[in-house]
């Protein structure tokens, strides 16, 4: 049996499925399995993975149920100790399961070993870093302020704390993946590798999201959290609400900027503010938010996108 099992979902993802499959293929640690889950896919995706000659390939295909879905039926696949997901527009640096595992071997108390991320384009080219986190150990506290993790593809988790705290929430999505890190830490102990090895690509079809439904079943999540969190905890409350309401700011005027996403930003960063002031020091931050703010607002979509590049 492979040592680590690998979920791949996918849903219509022909542009970009077989360069996420060659990065995972090129991994200098070779003893895994990677579980391709077909959620429904109508496009050339089946087509091009079955053109992959590879061994340690296994495709499922399912009726489209959504990313949670794909990665849970991925689970109840897997044979291995370690399991790990990866998004079928993202890749990784050769060395990201090699380096995972030897943190989780080096730190037997560690259930969870994460690493940094790099934004890229639809053409593979380097945007710009993600965060830095370097949390170690107990991280629920810094986990329910920031989801440092930042996406699906990141983390290589022991299947023994999967099976304890459970799978992926369904009914959460797009804050699923932070509902189940939050479960991992109340738990376990995380494991940072301090290196740049998830390539998290931003397309123009995923930059704006649907900010609404992530409102919503962020203000869930916390609310779950902090019923079950300790007494020592629920001062956090305000910090952890300001702290996602200054997330969904920032992501409501990613992307093309309409009027409905000016708006709904403008909710969210009085949201925060009302939540904490002191973001109001960050005064470039605070300018650039309300430049773009006002170009969502005032300014036709064509003419917006020329306004961003100098923002």
């Amino acid at each position: 049996m492979p040592l680590i099992s690998v979920v791949l979902p996918v849903y219509n993802g022909e542009k970009t499925i077989q360069r996420t499959i060659e990065s995972v293929l090129k991994q200098t640690f070779s003893d895994f399995e990677l579980l391709i889950i077909n959620d429904g896919s109508s496009d050339r995706t089946v087509e091009i993975v079955t053109q992959i000659n590879d061994p340690r390939i296994r495709l499922f295909s399912y009726p489209n149920s959504g990313v949670s879905a794909s990665r849970n039926r991925g689970i109840a696949q897997a044979t291995g100790e370690f399991i790990s997901f990866i998004d079928a527009d993202d890749l990784w640096t050769p060395d990201k399961l090699a380096a995972q595992l030897n943190a989780l071997q080096t730190h037997p108390d560690a259930a969870v070993a994460y690493s940094w991320t790099d934004w890229i384009d639809e053409s593979d080219r380097p945007l710009r870093p993600a965060g830095r986190s370097t949390a170690s150990g107990k991280v629920y506290e810094k986990l329910l302020l920031r989801d440092f993790i930042e996406s699906g593809s990141n983390v290589l988790i022991r299947r023994q704390a999967l099976e304890i705290v459970g799978t992926f929430d369904e009914t959460l999505p797009p804050t699923e993946d932070w509902d189940l890190w939050l479960r991992l830490a109340a738990q376990y102990e995380f494991v940072v590798v301090p290196s740049p090895q998830i390539l998290y690509r931003v397309s123009t079809q995923s930059a704006s999201c649907n900010v609404w439904k992530m409102e919503a079943v962020s203000l869930k999540v916390i609310e779950r959290a902090f019923n079950q969190a300790p007494t020592s905890v629920q001062p956090l409350k305000p910090q952890v609400l300001a702290s996602r309401y200054q997330y969904l700011t920032l992501k409501a005027l990613e992307g093309a900027l309409e009027r409905r996403y000016g708006l709904v930003a403008t909710r969210f960063f009085w949201t925060a503010i009302r939540h904490d002031p002191s973001w109001l020091r960050r005064s470039k931050l605070m300018a650039t938010i309300w430049a773009k703010i006002a170009i969502a607002l005032l300014i036709s979509p064509k003419r917006a996108w020329r306004s961003l590049k100098q923002v």
